[in-house]
């Protein structure tokens, strides 16, 4: 029998009081169980970039797990293979622990780098957010365990998370903030996805039917559960009938007994209780019968797999003279400075909090592998503050080797879920230990450890600075293996380090206190912002060193001209001209030159990891399709592509394009807001089927305008031009009776008949 069929049947033997019950959860973990129907129970539990199976409430005592790199690291290494087999590992680990759906991956946008929880988010960018969280998800439901895609949407700051809403216009919300949503739901299908705190137009996004019955079942096509947030539900009645299904944790009887005396007194029909209950057992149902009681896993192995993420995130922002790789062979005296050396912070703070299975630093492995040729200074206090005498040592320290290491980043106390960070500077202390080292030693590296980007005041007064996020467990022996050269980084930064909080897009307006985030910035969120409004970043989007150096041909693109229902290949030749094996992030931007509407300056489209022996080329091949080309149109709300001239972009950053190429696009698919009499002349023109109303307008008010009988090509098209932003009903008054309402409303009826909205 289906899973469909049962769940018919539980829900036909099942009572009021027992359907209202089942849509919240039992207790703070898990689903209610019904043993007369002998329906069980499932437990969820916290992720994303480990599991978090916790006893008690939110932030009980966590069972071992392994501690993966958190979702701004995993996103910079832009390998869907290694989140896929991320997300594997996450799963083997929930079904050993009697787990049966994970809360994650998240892919909210980055609107500022002060957001609380980036550490949580994949990306700035929803396409790389919405590939990556593709990658993870399919990876864990394909051992079995459920995911939930978190937090729908629009869910960008801390601060009043409870009761802030998040107000972007509608291209915005689809192009940006609803994008990587998409991309996920329809690429992996999630078991199921989380509704978000906030409130969205004015509405709790639990409650909100635009996103959950509109937009993600009826756009979409989704056919999962669609989960609350942790006490997120505001009124059960109003968040069912969107299209909620489950709230969590578990409630007292409150929301049980509003659910029943709505469908009791007919404000909530029962058939759409059945179906929303049905829905929810069918899933149950499914992702039960998927687990394996008798699971285990290898910690070892995880633990590996941890290694190799967090070394495939790392990004090497600079390298001065080549300072770094350490020469092994050398005899050369290393200076590490800094309490992150030995005591590191490795993940975020907050509800994904995970108890590793085991932790490594950096300082042991390079100290097995320099001996006596290391040296070390504290540098700093547990609270990121310093001494003139910590100051001091670390100076005396660092001039007395041939290199300095500075371990530094941003504490847990600032940086965690609840609250948003108030700047973006490192803390005093490590700022000021930096700077006196590296005045005191040339050759000096700096590693940082954070979950979102920082400003660096010292970045020209060092020679290298290697980014090591939040990197999970086996951080520690990440780093040590790319500073001394064991492993070529490879991580690309997925997210614009700016050089001053002034310089962001929502600057001063992030984060919104007023009860409404308004999202001014519009398209222009990261390096979309940066690239547009020309704004030097300190590090842009894309950015990452290696080891080894990147050479590339010139693109080819598979037609100079196609339509908008064609496919474009792009194929570009990358060799790796340096003198060791290496990996290289080949990114795909795409430029919108029609005129259309307003865009950014490029915006990825693609992108592909490669890995080159020394001296080896491979050609990297990619498929534009309509998407690709296409925005989202708010009058007929649906995806469209202008013909014009589109510019394909490959580099190695969003700001080091390598070449580019032009391609004509034709649009075959045309839709026209229906006319009104509030449209502009300049939209009747536009319109297929208004050039009627449009030459009876102009011939109505040419006499007025001194325009009768005119035949100079720039005097008419100067006089089109001067009246094309008019209302066309003000046309009626100026037409000295040329032109009748009656004839005006004909025109329009005719227009509109001809023309549906959506053609195509």
């Amino acid at each position: 029998m289906s899973f469909d069929q049962q769940a018919r049947d539980l829900v036909a033997q099942m009572t009021l009081e027992e359907k209202a019950a089942f849509c919240s959860g039992q207790d703070f973990w898990t689903t209610r169980a019904i043993a007369r129907l002998q329906l069980p129970s499932i437990w969820l539990s916290d992720g994303p970039h480990g599991l978090r199976k916790a006893g008690g409430g939110m932030m009980g005592q966590a069972q071992p797990a392994t501690c993966f790199p958190t979702a701004s690291a995993l996103a910079s290494s832009w390998d869907v293979e290694l989140l896929e087999r991320c997300g594997r590992a996450i799963a083997c680990e929930a079904q050993a622990s009697g787990v049966h759906v994970v809360l994650g991956p998240g892919v909210n946008m980055k609107r500022s780098p002060l957001g609380g929880r980036n550490f949580e988010y994949f990306s700035e960018d929803p396409r790389l957010s919405g590939k990556m969280a593709a990658a993870q998800i399919t990876g864990m439901q394909a051992e079995g365990v459920g995911a939930c895609l978190k937090h729908f949407a629009a869910n960008n700051q801390e601060t009043e998370r409870f009761t802030s809403s998040s107000d972007p216009d509608p291209r915005t919300l689809h192009e940006v903030y609803l994008a990587a949503f998409e991309t996920a739901v329809k690429e992996a299908r999630p078991w199921s996805l989380m509704a978000a705190y906030n409130k969205l137009y004015g509405t709790y996004a639990t409650e909100s039917a635009l996103l959950l019955r509109r937009i993600l079942k009826d756009q979409w096509g989704y056919g999962g559960v669609v989960v609350s947030d942790w006490g997120a539900v505001d009124d059960p009645v109003a968040a069912l009938r969107a299209g909620m299904h489950l709230e969590m944790p578990g409630t007292d009887n409150d929301h049980m007994e509003r659910l029943i005396a709505a469908v009791r007194d007919g404000s909530l029909e029962e058939s759409t209780l059945d179906a929303m209950v049905g829905e929810l057992l069918r899933a149950i149902l499914a992702v039960h019968a998927t687990h394996r009681p008798e699971a285990s896993f290898d910690a070892d192995a995880h633990h590996a797999l941890a290694h190799e993420l967090a070394a495939a995130s790392m990004v090497l922002l600079k390298n001065d003279q080549g300072l770094l790789p350490l020469a092994a062979a050398s005899a050369s005296k290393v200076a590490v400075i800094g309490g992150f050396a030995k005591h590191p912070r490795y993940q975020g703070s907050g509800s994904s909090q995970v108890n590793p299975t085991r932790l490594s630093n950096a300082f042991e492995p390079l100290a097995l592998a320099l001996g006596d040729r290391l040296a070390y200074a504290e540098g700093y206090l547990s609270d990121g503050e310093t001494t003139d005498a910590l100051v001091s040592e670390a100076v005396a320290v660092a001039a007395g080797a041939d290199v300095a290491i500075v371990f530094a980043g941003v504490p847990e106390v600032c940086e965690s879920e609840g609250f948003d960070r108030t700047h973006l500077f490192l803390p005093a202390g490590h700022d000021r230990v930096i700077a006196a080292v590296a005045q005191a030693q040339p050759r000096t590296v700096v590693v940082l450890m954070n979950g979102s980007a920082v400003a660096m005041p010292w970045a020209e007064k060092v020679g290298a600075i290697l980014e090591a996020w939040l990197g999970g467990q086996a951080s520690g022996e990440a780093i040590a293996d790319i500073l001394t050269g064991r492993i070529n980084p490879s991580g690309k930064l997925s997210e614009t380090f700016p050089r001053r909080i002034e310089d962001t897009p929502a600057y001063p307006y992030f984060p919104a206190r007023d009860g409404v985030a308004r999202y001014g910035e519009g398209l222009l969120i990261g390096y979309r912002h940066y690239d547009t409004r020309c704004v030097a970043p300190l590090f842009p989007f894309g950015h990452g060193l290696s080891y080894t150096r990147f050479a590339y041909g010139a693109p080819t693109l598979s037609a100079e001209a196609i339509k908008d229902t064609d496919t474009l290949q792009v194929s570009v030749p990358v060799a790796n001209v340096g003198a060791r094996a290496g990996q290289e992030v080949v990114q795909l931007y795409v430029r919108n030159r029609t005129g259309a509407a307003v865009f950014p300056d490029k915006e990825l489209r693609h992108f592909a990891k490669v890995a080159l022996e020394a001296g080896e080329t491979k050609t990297v091949t990619f498929a534009l399709t309509f998407r690709d080309f296409a925005y989202f149109e708010p009058s007929i709300e649906d995806w469209l592509v202008a013909s014009g001239d589109y510019d394909v972009l490959v580099g190695a950053s969003s700001q080091d394009v390598r070449d580019a190429r032009t391609v004509t696009v034709e649009a075959t698919r045309r839709a026209f807001a229906p006319l009104t009499r509030n449209s502009l002349l300049k939209q009747v023109g536009a319109h297929p089927h208004g050039k009627v109303l449009y030459r009876t307008i102009l011939e109505a008010v040419a006499p007025v305008f001194g325009m009768e009988g005119k035949t100079d090509p720039e005097a008419l098209t100067m006089f089109e031009r001067m009246i094309a932003d008019t209302l066309i009903h003000k046309f009626v008054e100026t037409s000295e009776g040329r032109l009748s309402e009656h004839r005006l409303d004909a025109l329009l009826a005719e227009a509109n008949a001809a023309a549906p909205a959506a053609q195509g």
